[in-house]
């Protein structure tokens, strides 16, 4: 019986497991076993799998998060992972590897790819940062819990007067906050792709104000740079990349400071990774991992799955790693509409 293996790296997002459901079913359908490595490249590197089924992917269509776990590892990190990992695919004779990921996990992939591994590449950033792709699964999700955030504090805000600063995700692009802001009616939107002016941001509140409103939501990404510098700890991931956290802290000390408006600040953090995938994750998730087990019949590998308008295409792992998907200044302008 033929094999194929299936990873998930980087963070985790609702839409996983329904990739993994579908890769599962449709590998089935051509008499193919599907091992299931464990938290991403790690499980490639230490040959850490499971052996998957249609009955153990049975009721994983509805659950967060990823049956198979994942991590952030980088098997270019430490010198002869990338030769283990190289010996376990060959060890278990697979006929290609489904590689789950953003832009980290295609990043090994599509290097593997080059170096002769058969991969397939299914998108994944809750960020929905990732080039090649109109969107990517998790990010829906990630969007409805923000905004129903929003619209929670909202009700707060006015009960007592105050300014509400919300720190929703996006290191590099802030499509989260602002998808989320614009349908939440934040009174601010501040995201990494446009410096913030804490002046500007905070005559915004007063024009409010003066109008007779007694509360503002200012919505900022975690990325969102603040005199053209991120608010990040120095602690780096294996990849590289600093934690970010604490702009909402920032930006909303400075709003109080400058305007005398009472200010408070709610970090949504991981809250908007979890819970159940919306409905147009969970097709979404379902059809890229379905035709990327389709793009393994027809042995088209370096290749990565993309949803182009409403239809699944396939476009190189090169090109949807190369450069990172930002909001354009145009759509921003949008937001910008709505601003006090």
């Amino acid at each position: 019986m033929e094999k194929i293996g299936i990873l998930t790296g980087g963070g985790d997002c609702p839409g996983l497991n329904p990739v993994i459901r579908a890769v599962v079913r449709r590998a089935e359908l051509e008499g193919w076993e599907v091992l299931g490595f464990r938290n991403g490249w790690k499980g490639m590197i230490e040959n850490e799998f499971v052996i998957l089924d249609e009955q153990s992917v049975s009721g994983i269509l509805p659950k967060g998060g990823t049956i198979l776990g994942t991590s952030r590892t980088n098997p270019y990190k430490e010198e002869g992972d990338v030769d283990r990992l190289k010996s376990n695919f060959t060890k278990h004779g697979l006929k290609a590897l489904v590689a789950v990921g953003g832009e980290d996990t295609l990043g090994v992939a599509s290097r593997l790819s080059e170096e002769g591994l058969p991969i397939v590449g299914v998108p994944k950033t809750i960020d929905n940062d990732l080039n090649a792709t109109d969107y990517t699964f998790g990010f829906d999700t990630a969007v409805n819990i923000a905004m129903e955030c929003i619209d929670r504090l909202h009700t707060t805000a006015e009960s007592h007067n105050r300014v509400m600063v919300v720190e929703i995700m996006g290191r590099h692009a802030g499509w989260i906050a602002l998808e989320a802001g614009l349908a939440g009616g934040a009174d601010v939107i501040l995201i990494p792709e446009f410096p913030i002016d804490i002046d500007e941001v905070c005559a915004v509140i007063k024009r409010r104000h003066s109008r007779g409103k007694t509360f503002s939501i200012v919505a900022v990404a975690e990325g969102a740079k603040l005199s053209g510098k991120e608010v990040a700890a120095e602690k780096l991931d294996q990849f590289g990349h600093v934690r970010l956290g604490g702009i909402g802290q920032a930006v909303g000390e400075l709003i109080e400071k400058k305007t005398g408006y009472e200010t408070r600040v709610t970090v949504l953090g991981h809250i908007q990774r979890g819970g159940s995938p919306t409905a147009f994750d969970r097709v979404l998730g379902t059809r890229f991992g379905v035709h990327a087990v389709e793009l393994v019949k027809e042995k088209k590998f370096g290749r990565m799955v993309s949803l182009r308008g409403r239809e699944i295409k396939e476009v190189p792992l090169a090109e949807a790693v190369k450069q990172i998907k930002t909001v354009d200044k145009k759509f921003y302008q949008v937001a910008r509409t709505f601003f006090g």
